[in-house]
């Protein structure tokens, strides 16, 4: 059964949205995805927000570029925790988005990642679920050593042959 739903505005969104369910996929955690629009499908937003508790979800991610009102919306229907992740848009970069989504009212919180963090939106998720599952906190913990051994290794490799080497195999790498 899904724990997390990862809802976007438009599916232009996906390409960015789909890096919360790769982090989901990582960590064991069923989710289900859709396509809402607040404003070209309110009732199917309203619908989903109020539904989701009692479908099993735990978490809603909710992604949305330009005036950004999904996770908002959202949230103001459903009692779960809400992440919002603002996605970039052309004419303001993804600023409108962020605005729009972290400048919710009191009693309306939703979680906001940065633009384009739909990576973190998923990592995000996974914490707060761990809270009640020891084998996802566990999980985390393992994950956050690995991240703290990439950044070691690269610091010891960085120090060892200077950052013009260290720059070279980088770009050696990408090629």
């Amino acid at each position: 059964m899904p724990l997390v739903g990862i809802v976007m505005g438009s599916d232009s969104d996906l390409p960015m949205m789909k890096q919360a369910a790769e982090v989901l996929n990582e960590f064991g955690v069923d989710y289900e995805m859709t396509i809402i629009s607040a404003h070209r499908s309110p009732k199917r937003a309203i619908e989903y927000a109020s539904t989701a508790p009692e479908r099993g979800l735990e978490v809603i991610i909710a992604g949305a570029g330009g005036a950004a009102h999904l996770p908002g919306v959202l949230a103001a229907m459903t009692p779960l925790p809400v992440i919002g992740v603002p996605i970039k848009t052309n004419t303001l970069d993804g600023v409108d988005s962020l605005y729009s989504i972290v400048q919710m009212p009191s009693g309306i919180p939703v979680a906001t990642v940065g633009i384009n963090g739909a990576k973190n939106a998923g990592i995000l998720a996974v914490q707060i679920l761990s809270v009640v599952d020891s084998t996802l906190r566990q999980k985390m913990i393992d994950f956050k050593k690995r991240l703290a051994k990439e950044v070691n290794d690269k610091a010891v490799l960085l120090e060892e042959i200077g950052y013009p080497e260290y720059l070279k195999r980088k770009e050696e790498k990408r090629s």
